[in-house]
């Protein structure tokens, strides 16, 4: 996964972010959607973590559900 920095963090439309309002957890390419998930499941609070992983699964529909192994299939 590529380090995002200050600038192309702030160049990112909302949508490429699994909480848009308050521009949390970038989740533009797979590996920061990954990121993401670990993050959240750490410091993210219940309602975060639902959040996060809703945002992912719809993004990346292999990710961020607990039957993502089908989807691999």
């Amino acid at each position: 996964m590529a380090k995002l920095h200050a600038a192309q963090r702030r160049k990112l439309p909302s949508q490429a972010f699994a909480i848009p309002e308050t521009r949390a957890y970038p989740i533009h390419d797979r590996g920061h959607a990954m990121a993401a998930l670990s993050d959240v499941s750490r410091v993210g609070t219940p309602d975060e973590q639902k959040r996060v992983r809703a945002a992912v699964h719809a993004r990346y529909p292999s990710m961020g559900s607990n039957d993502h192994d089908a989807d691999d299939q």
